[in-house]
């Protein structure tokens, strides 16, 4: 039987393609009406068309399906104004964004088309924003991981990444399950629903690689095949709001935040990734540490180099500094070892009967609150900003680092923040306009909650993503 996302595609393949006449924006696939009537008979009705935002939450508008054509063609409107929004939906503003002025378009992106198999009625699209002539939006996110992809692969690579999506399962405000961590218990209590989220994701197209319980009660982990950059940003979209139709339909509450309970383990969203060249997986078979080629050594020393500046971007709430503490596996050291679960860039070799293609590197400070398309974007500028050749990594850590010489990472989102703005790298990938904007969003977080109680900050985070 065919997923969702497979049979979307395919539906969407019989429409035409290429420039619409008179259309100033980009235009990619069109659907025609046969590929809209099979969507209606499938029972669509309307198609939700997302974007994240520098605070890190999917905003959306939402077309009927007999206006799918039309939010092809021209897009549809929305404010600027939303980038500069923080978790609470308060606002700032830098010299480039703010206030109530101006419009963008919002062109859906065809070729993601799913339908929500937890959410009857609807399908989904991620889109890219443009201004009102139709030229690509410097503040948007998801053009911002393309061009970063576009860059990587100028220089003859392909990164392929995919996300790790931990979450906390609620039922009034409790834990909705009390089996203990890593347990099977958990999967019993919880067996319906965490089938039903299984089945939504597969039915929806994503390759399930994993799904378990984790450390903290109530919380799961769900992790999908990697994929091109872009892809897994809107994977890691996908992923959650699926997770939250399914919890909602079983009566429970998901909890995305960074930390859910003070003192506990939070919820990481850990981001892994390979690097090819000619079919080639660069992160073996190579002479360096643990097989290390010479670019792969590079592309990951730029990362680790780069783990302060680029904190602030993966770990970007006050909240997540309440996750980064030392001794829980959420990666508070900049270091890196082979199978580390406690360094910050944890490295893979694969089992042997899987080498060389399945090494990848794990990078495991991030969490939730982050921008998906950021991450990607940032951690391929830092991997890129290294030579070819020259860079290389320090000595691999072994062990806990917290009984090591081994670097602390920024332990609050102003010192994250202070490496971020002082990083040239980041500001010449992503343009002025989205730096500053991300950049003011996260510093006005950092006052809003400037003075709250671990219990305040968690109270106020923790179901917003």
């Amino acid at each position: 039987m065919a997923s969702s996302q497979e049979t979307a595609e395919a539906t969407l393949a019989k429409g035409t393609s290429g420039p619409v006449p008179s259309d100033p924006l980009p235009s990619g696939p069109v659907p025609s009406d046969p590929a809209l009537a099979d969507l209606a008979r499938r029972g669509v009705h309307g198609v939700a068309l997302t974007w994240v935002d520098n605070a890190g939450i999917a905003r959306v508008k939402a077309v009927p399906l007999a206006r799918l054509t039309h939010a092809a063609k021209r897009g549809v409107g929305m404010s600027p104004v939303f980038d500069v929004y923080l978790v609470d939906d308060s606002m700032t503003a830098t010299q480039y964004t703010g206030g109530p002025d101006g419009d963008l378009r919002l062109v859906p992106d065809l070729q993601r088309l799913t339908v929500l198999a937890a959410q009857p009625g609807w399908a989904w699209a991620p889109v890219d924003r443009f201004d009102q002539r139709g030229r690509p939006y410097p503040g948007c996110q998801r053009q911002f991981a393309r061009r970063m992809t576009e860059r990587a692969a100028a220089r003859g690579l392909e990164l392929r990444m995919g996300f790790e999506t931990e979450w906390v399962v609620r039922r009034e405000g409790e834990p909705a399950c009390r089996g203990p961590a890593y347990g099977m218990t958990r999967v019993v209590e919880l067996s319906a629903y965490t089938d039903a989220v299984l089945s939504a994701l597969v039915a929806q197209g994503l390759d399930v690689l994993q799904i378990h319980p984790e450390y903290t009660p109530g919380q799961f982990e769900v992790s999908v095949a990697p994929t091109d950059p872009v892809g897994a940003a809107d994977q890691a979209v996908l992923v959650r709001e699926t997770i939250r139709a399914v919890s909602l339909a079983h009566g429970l509450t998901p909890a995305f935040g960074p930390v859910v309970d003070p003192g506990g383990v939070g919820n990481g969203r850990h981001l892994h990734l390979s690097l090819w060249r000619d079919g080639r997986n660069v992160l073996a078979g190579g002479d360096g540490p643990f097989g290390l080629t010479a670019p792969g050594e590079a592309f990951l020393s730029g990362v680790l180099t780069a783990l302060p500046a680029l904190l602030a971007v993966g770990a970007p709430s006050p909240a997540s500094y309440l996750r980064l503490e030392p001794s829980r596996w959420a990666g508070a050291y900049q270091c890196w070892g082979l199978e580390n679960r406690e360094a910050a860039l944890r490295f893979i070799t694969g089992a042997p009967d899987e080498q060389p293609s399945a090494a990848n590197a794990e990078v495991k400070c991030f969490d939730p609150a982050a921008n998906p398309y950021l991450v990607v974007g940032s951690v391929i500028a830092a991997g890129l900003a290294a030579p070819d050749t020259d860079a290389t990594l320090p000595s691999p850590v072994s062990g806990d680092p917290v009984h090591q010489d081994q670097p602390r990472l920024p332990t609050s989102l102003p010192r994250s923040l202070d490496h971020f703005g002082s990083s040239p790298v980041l500001r010449e990938a992503m343009g002025d306009e989205l730096f500053e904007a991300f950049a003011a969003v996260r510093a006005a977080e950092a006052e809003l909650f400037d003075g709250a109680s671990p219990e305040e900050l968690a109270a106020a985070t923790r179901e917003r993503y």
